[in-house]
């Protein structure tokens, strides 16, 4: 039996960049996102299925970009540790997402349009192929 072909789709993803680094971009608003909800990184990075390690690289980088930090962290132990989205944290966050909204409703009459033009995905050719 074939699988039937998926229309293809427009998605824009913003990314700020800080030298060579993305200091902001959907995975890391999101991995904010998660870190304020489960109050620790190894939480958020297991309910969003990564690694710690990756997790914690994700933070690295972002506190390094932003001119504070934007998560905290205390080390485990007997009194738990635990991390916490810092205000410039929330302030980065709240201003990406809007941003990303702006530019979602600026672009969507041509992401529409482009839209029109692409061919069906067909996944046993576009498998494992990413250009982003």
């Amino acid at each position: 039996m074939k699988k039937a072909k998926r229309a293809g789709r427009v998605d824009l993803k913003l990314r700020l960049l800080h030298g060579d680094d993305i200091a902001m971009g959907p995975g890391k608003a999101d991995l904010l996102d998660a870190i304020e909800g489960a109050g620790s990184i190894s939480a958020a990075a297991r309910a969003m299925g990564m690694s710690y390690r990756r997790a914690w690289l994700l933070v690295e980088v972002m506190n390094n970009s932003f001119a504070e930090p934007l998560v905290r962290s205390a080390a485990g132990g007997s009194q738990g540790g635990g991390a916490s989205v810092t205000a410039m944290g929330k302030e980065v966050l709240t201003r990406y997402r809007a941003m990303q909204a702006a530019a979602t409703a600026a672009t969507a009459s041509h992401a529409a349009a482009l839209q029109k033009l692409l061919r069906p995905a067909d996944d046993s050719h576009n498998r494992g192929q990413s250009f982003n």
